[in-house]
């Protein structure tokens, strides 16, 4: 990198606090800082959404994975089929009906339908795998970086964590969704240059079809299970246990859900996740050609090869943009990477995990009612916590083992079962109990917690489906004893002006 690349670097961090600062005028409240004032419009929130989802993990693992990680090749596209499955019924059955109650932590609902321990439960487990998760892709993205350019690790783990930290304690929110918009064009552009340079150096498509292995162009494994065979991405886990993931993901994750409560209206919040769901597939479909494209390039040049270390197939992107592209696209590239480690990483999860901190835990049992400043004050000192949190633990996370983005998912999925069985038990039946469902929690994350450390031949995408299976049934069938005293009353469950509002979703199915 020279003085060219350096510069646009600057700049753009300059760009993000500067306009941070702007945004910060509109904020009088925590709704401000937490929701925008509810008044975002929809593909603003759909774009958000999105670059969180598809970030820097995506663009540096993603092709990796499909180029060079063992198992990989365009199997990855099988990580789609569940998404139009669960994006259906997230519409129907979940983030609208959460819209309507009004909340900030969508985890104050667990309250209102169970007690304050589910919620306290729910929310601290959201908290740590979110934190984990954070701490893993910074990390993550910096060594890469730290390694292909020349930066030493600790500067580019400080640049990542210091600049989203501070345009978001700032900006909350709505500088959120306003950097995650340029940020999400920066990743399109740097997809498409970085697929017209690979083209370019290979020489055409023949030379691209040579270079690659055709195991590699196999986008369907039917025969994986997942069980003992070693085929994490065979279909039905990928199926079964995406729908489970994806439900959770963008219908029980406060760092996905947040946006929507933004959202000014339920067909906003509905247009927001269907574009998600068209538009999602493209990209992906983007990168995996991206991968396909530079790992022909390297199987082809072995000087490239020789720079990419068999044991971190990450390095790959980075290492083709350093080599291949001018200086100046460098920067830009590079820049995009580190704006889309902040998107996908730290700023939608430092702004979760304040709102989530704050309603949860600070207003709910240490200061009930603060003032409109006291509150505002809170917030951001959260936001700077966590900040300093996440970062922190990036430095110490340590090796990872395979690509970033399955370590990522590996979190994601010990979690995400048990929290989606919540969310379903309350919206969707009448007679969970507290109790019983919050046994199911601990039972459904402490047997995914097992199968990751002693098991590891059970893929981990079956995790979301197993947590989900053993919270729900836990928390439904050691309910049914107490259904009669639910139906006359005994255990109340409504404290809204609204039964319907609260406690029944578009279906009361038990």
């Amino acid at each position: 990198m020279n003085a060219l690349d350096w510069a646009v670097i600057v700049l753009y961090a300059v760009s993000l606090i500067v306009v941070s600062l702007y945004l910060s005028r509109a904020q009088h409240d925590t709704e401000d800082y937490f929701l925008a004032g509810r008044d975002v419009p929809w593909w603003g929130i759909g774009i958000s959404t999105m670059a969180t989802q598809l970030g820097a993990v995506s663009f540096i693992s993603a092709p990796a994975f499909v180029a060079l990680a063992p198992g990989g090749g365009l199997v990855w596209l099988g990580y789609e089929f569940a998404v139009p499955l669960a994006m259906i019924f997230v519409m129907a059955v979940i983030v609208p009906f959460l819209h309507r109650t009004r909340v900030v932590s969508i985890y104050e609902y667990l309250e209102i339908r169970f007690d304050s321990h589910t919620r306290t439960l729910i929310s601290v487990i959201f908290q740590i795998s979110r934190a984990l998760a954070t701490g893993v892709t910074v990390y993550a993205v910096a060594l890469v970086l730290s390694v292909t350019i020349g930066m030493e690790l600790w500067l580019t783990i400080m640049i990542i964590g210091v600049v989203a930290m501070v345009y978001d304690t700032l900006g909350g929110m709505r500088a959120v969704i306003v950097t995650d918009i340029f940020q999400m064009a920066g990743l399109v552009v740097g997809i498409v240059v970085c697929c017209g340079f690979a083209w370019y150096h290979l020489g055409g498509l023949e030379q691209a079809l040579q270079g690659m292995p055709s195991e590699r162009f196999q986008a369907i494994d039917w025969g994986g299970r997942g069980f003992g065979d070693g085929r994490t991405f065979g279909f039905w886990p990928l199926v079964f246990g995406g729908f489970f993931l994806y439900v959770a993901y963008y219908g029980c994750d406060q760092s996905q859900v947040q946006r929507e409560l933004s959202a000014r209206s339920e067909d906003d919040v509905k247009k927001s996740l269907f574009f998600n769901g068209i538009v999602r597939f493209p990209v992906v479909v983007s990168y995996c050609v991206m991968g396909l494209l530079i790992g022909a390039l390297l199987r082809l040049e072995s000087d490239f090869a020789a720079a990419v270390p068999s044991e971190s197939p990450d390095y790959m992107v980075p290492v083709f943009i350093v080599n291949y592209l001018p200086h100046g696209l460098i920067g830009l590239l590079v820049v995009a990477i580190l704006a889309a480690a902040m998107s996908s990483s730290l700023d939608s999860a430092l702004n979760s995990l304040s709102a989530a901190t704050y309603q949860d835990l600070y207003q709910r049992y240490l200061k009930p009612d603060p003032t409109e400043s006291e509150a505002l004050r809170a917030a951001r000192m959260l936001t700077i916590f966590w900040g300093v949190l996440c970062t922190g633990f990036a430095f110490i996370v340590g090796t990872l083992g395979g690509t970033a983005i399955e370590m990522i998912n590996r979190i994601g999925s010990t979690f995400y079962g048990p929290i989606a069985a919540t969310f379903v038990l309350g919206i969707m039946t009448r007679t969970a109990m507290a109790r019983a469902v919050n046994m199911g929690i601990l039972l459904g994350v402490g047997v995914n917690l097992s199968l990751w450390i002693f098991f590891p031949q059970v893929s981990w995408l079956w995790w979301n489906l197993i947590g989900f299976v053993l919270t729900f049934g836990v928390g439904w069938l050691m309910s049914l004893p107490c259904r009669v005293q639910v139906e006359q009353g005994e255990k109340v469950i409504i404290v809204a002006e609204s039964k319907s509002q609260v406690t029944g979703g578009p279906a009361m199915l038990f």
